[in-house]
């Protein structure tokens, strides 16, 4: 089935722009598509290649060098004949799509299995980063691809070219695309390194509009019961895109970016705050590629706005819980005082309106919201407390390695069929991903026993198989147990551990993992949120969360006990972590302490992976936190030892177990 053509997409205009910027321009870096499902992110994507222009490649070259100037280090040259001339041939510039569970070996290329088998020769078989060499490397939900194919986009983005050193082979090839993800939010933000990477960022939703929707699915009907003749109909508008975008590339180097349209750049990306530099380089690259693309030699302010709109929304620093987006009234003002500033003859540097004041969640630790967290009386002696201020946690895995292929994310260490090669072993069973280096150590001392001919095929017995071993990040349950009982609101301490709780859920956000919490207050415990992958929920219910009564501290335990039992039988591949968020008091129920610890002792046994945060903020501690902590058999941190700034060693110590 032919492609659904560009020009037949209705609406998403800024997506539209922003890659056919890009197309333009490549080196303004791609393109991040992010939204909701069924929103033709990925039909876009596709439907770019075809007015690509055509791409003149050396002939017969795999890692399509340019015939211009030909890598003098191709693994596939040296490409110049006798004569000095090099072949060329004329191809389609190529879209190619790297899926979320690749190998490293299919990205990154690898040994070619079958010369080394029937011809004994090493032999280099290229991946996906030569395939998309001088065209479009797409990802779709490029936020679930695993870290260490992130790792391999990061190292070719940033250089152009890409390295393999494995399996002895050692080669190194040119690796310039133009990099396009689409992903749902819902499911995970991207790591921050890689979300750099991406020269524009598109927010995508679907119209609201009946008129607008019923003329999209009109259109995609008509394309599904007649692909070639839908196509034929939006023949002519390709072909005129595809023309404008041609003679836009030639344009590019006569686009002139003055001195006015530069400081407009400069001092809207200090006003953002954004780290680096690259947006300053992105958003210049962007603007100058809309000036090409509207016919002009000049960039203009209306380019330098729109370039902003599309380069800085994913570099600002904000949480994953807050809105996308630049404020573009604040870009007015940032915009009008570069043009102010272009009319000074001595700009004051101090009048150029700095960096904003630092937004909420950059402070050092929970204490600091301790100053500014409000007490909201209601009846019955509850309470409700502000939430406070954010950090960065430290990192709390799950400790050991799980044996089995967990669920995908950035937490506890896992084996799996992706992740980083850290052995072989003999098949257990139906043999997994061959490990092709072990198997031939394996095989080579009957093919001496046989008296091998040179050239002859390797002979291998199925006791030769070896398969690969490798370790990746899983996601974990992280189920949150907090005690919003009386002594939590004294002295406004539960601002704080809501402050500290929001930090550990935007922590599981970025791994992947499904959060679930558990209240106990007065006489019962209350599944607030039974687990789920929206972190954004648990948020919510946080921030609305009372205070007051008696600490059950005992049922608390107790009734997480059970949703781990259920879960455990509904997501086996999920292991739990638990955080107990608590002063350590129990003053409900018969025998409150010792009820508390026969509970934690019952956790314990069942090997459920635990940490204590202790909330005891007074001058003079009880260690009831700690006690509790040692029933479960887990580590016991105070909310200040939380923040991964005021740590180095701890998480060492806390995991230790894992090695």
């Amino acid at each position: 089935m032919p492609s659904y053509p560009f020009t037949a997409v209705v609406g998403l205009e800024d997506l539209r722009l922003a890659l056919l910027i890009n197309a333009v321009s490549p080196a303004v870096g791609g393109v991040l598509v992010r939204g909701e499902k069924g929103t033709a992110k990925s039909t876009i994507v596709r439907a770019l290649a075809g007015l690509l222009p055509r791409v003149d490649v050396v002939a017969g070259c795999r890692f399509s060098c340019d015939p211009a100037v030909p890598d003098p280090l191709c693994p596939d040259g040296p490409h110049l004949s006798d004569t000095g001339d090099v072949g060329v041939d004329v191809r389609d510039a190529r879209l190619v799509e790297l899926p979320v569970g690749a190998s490293e070996d299919r990205v990154a290329g690898s040994l070619d299995i079958e010369r080394a088998l029937t011809e004994g020769v090493k032999a280099f078989e290229p991946g996906l980063l030569a395939a998309a060499h001088r065209g479009v490397l797409y990802v779709d939900e490029v936020n679930l691809l695993h870290d260490h194919l992130v790792d391999l986009l990061l190292d070719a983005a940033a250089l152009g070219t890409a390295y393999v050193e494995r399996e002895g082979v050692s080669v190194r090839h040119a690796s310039r695309f133009l990099l396009v993800g689409t992903m749902n939010p819902e499911e995970g933000e991207l790591r921050p390194q890689l979300l750099d990477r991406f020269g524009l960022t598109v927010e995508v939703r679907a119209s609201r509009e009946p008129a607008e929707r019923a003329e999209v699915v009109r259109r995609r009907l008509a394309f599904e019961a007649d692909p070639e003749a839908f196509v034929l109909r939006f023949a002519e508008d390709e072909a005129a895109l595809a023309a404008r975008i041609a003679g836009a590339r030639t344009r590019l180097t006569s686009v002139t970016l003055g001195d006015d349209a530069l400081r407009e750049i400069t001092t809207v990306c200090a006003a953002f705050d954004v780290d680096g530099l690259r947006a300053d380089l992105v958003t210049a690259r962007a603007a100058i590629a809309l000036a090409a693309w509207a016919g002009r030699y000049e960039v203009t302010t209306d380019d330098v706005r729109q370039a902003v709109l599309l380069a800085l929304p994913h570099r600002r620093r904000r949480t994953p819980f807050e809105e996308p987006g630049l404020d573009e009234s604040r870009l007015d003002e940032a915009l009008e005082r570069a043009q102010q500033a272009g009319d000074e003859p001595e700009p004051d540097p101090d009048g150029g309106g700095g960096a904003p004041p630092t937004e909420q969640g950059s402070a050092d630790g929970p204490e600091a919201a301790e100053g500014e967290s409000r007490q909201h009386q209601g009846g019955g002696g509850e309470s409700t407390s502000a939430m406070g201020a954010t950090f960065r946690p430290i990192e709390l895995r799950v400790p050991g390695r799980n044996h089995e292929s967990g669920v995908a994310g950035r937490r506890s260490r896992a084996e799996g069929s992706s992740g980083r090669l850290t052995g072989d072993r003999v098949p257990r069973g139906h043999p997994g991903p061959l490990h092709l280096m072990a198997t031939v150590r394996a095989a080579a001392p009957h093919q001496l026993e046989r008296g091998r001919r040179a050239g002859s095929r390797l002979e291998l017995r199925r006791d030769d198989l070896r398969e690969a071993v490798r370790e990746g990040r899983e996601g974990n349950l992280v189920l949150f147990c907090v005690d919003a009982s009386g002594s939590m609101a004294a002295r406004q301490r539960m601002s704080a551990v809501k402050g500290a709780v929001l930090s550990l859920l935007t922590d599981a956000y970025q791994r992947r993992d499904k959060v679930g919490l558990v209240v106990f207050r007065g006489h019962e415990a209350t599944v607030v949120l039974p687990p789920t992958s929206s972190v954004d929920a648990a948020a919510r219910r946080m921030s609305e969360l009372p205070t007051g009564g008696r600490t059950p501290l005992a049922a608390g335990l107790a009734r997480c006990g059970e949703l781990l039992a259920v879960e455990r039988v509904r997501d086996p591949r999920r292991r739990p972590l638990l955080l107990v968020v608590t002063d350590g008091k129990a003053t409900s129920g018969p025998s409150p302490v010792d009820a508390a610890r026969a509970a934690a002792s019952r956790l314990a046994r069942q090997r459920v992976a635990s940490v204590v945060v202790d909330a005891d903020d007074g001058h003079v501690r009880l260690g009831l936190a700690a006690d509790l902590a040692g029933h479960l058999g887990a580590p016991c941190l105070r909310l200040d030892q939380l923040v991964a700034a005021q740590l180095t060693g701890l998480v060492q110590s806390m995991t230790g177990r894992a090695a």
